[in-house]
């Protein structure tokens, strides 16, 4: 079972296997990590971290962050542009069931992360996301479904925006956003004293695209954040922010 054809089934909130406690943020550990990770490990590794556009970043209400993947650094990256000191909010992170073994599983389930398996998703693992989004909470999915180094962007899931319409159309007025995030990599491969650039985008609103089926509306929806993803790579915006 794809999770394209998984996103078809009911996701409406039901008692299950998986709960919104199971993408909770630990306090302790947030308060630890985050200001470690950001003002010391960050810093000291890249020689520089360009931002721009973090004011497209909604303050309230829920929001799918939707960044492109190409290193384990992203899980750093992604909350250092967009959570608490640029919008005063923690993320829930949905990953594939592969990146949760040991110390990196141990720390993801504590910091808002829970799995899914691209491949074969239960739907416990998505009607949780939808649940995050109902509760008006920032949820970031890496849409290509892994990591990809090679610099290019590679063909969107689909169950990303089938899981934003679900939820939209879950309750009236939710207003979830998508917003797309480029990250790249000089050079592509990271290594100590490289550069990082991060793009965010303009968001998405995902009631404009409730208009027919959920296959059509889902296949709109995923054109429209491919093509904002590759305006953010090939966009050659001057630094706003430089971070080091």
């Amino acid at each position: 079972m794809t999770l394209s054809k998984t996103c078809t089934q009911s996701l409406t909130p039901s008692s299950s296997s998986v709960t919104t406690a199971q993408a909770h943020c630990s306090p302790w550990l947030t308060s630890l990590v985050y200001p470690l990770g950001c003002d010391l490990v960050l810093p000291s590794y890249f020689d520089s971290i360009t931002i721009t556009g973090q004011e497209h970043l909604p303050k309230t209400g829920p929001v799918l962050l939707a960044p492109t993947h190409r290193s384990r650094w992203d899980a750093l990256l992604v909350p250092y542009a967009t959570g608490r000191r640029a919008t005063g909010r923690d993320l829930r992170f949905m990953v594939t069931a592969s990146e949760m073994g040991g110390i990196q599983g141990w720390f993801i389930r504590r910091l808002g992360g829970f799995s899914v398996n691209v491949d074969r998703p239960s739907i416990a693992s998505l009607r949780l996301g939808v649940e995050l989004l109902q509760q008006g909470e920032m949820l970031v999915i890496f849409p290509e479904g892994g990591i990809f180094r090679d610099g290019e962007l590679h063909p969107l899931r689909p169950g990303l925006a089938r899981l934003a319409l679900q939820a939209e159309s879950s309750q009236p007025n939710l207003g979830v956003q998508i917003v797309p995030i480029s990250l790249n990599y000089q050079p592509l491969v990271p290594r100590w004293g490289c550069q990082v650039d991060i793009h965010i985008g303009r968001s998405l609103k995902v009631e404009n695209y409730r208009q027919g089926s959920t296959k059509h509306d889902a296949q709109r929806l995923t054109d429209d954040l491919r093509n904002s993803l590759l305006r953010l790579e090939q966009s050659a915006q001057p630094r706003e922010q430089v971070l080091a």
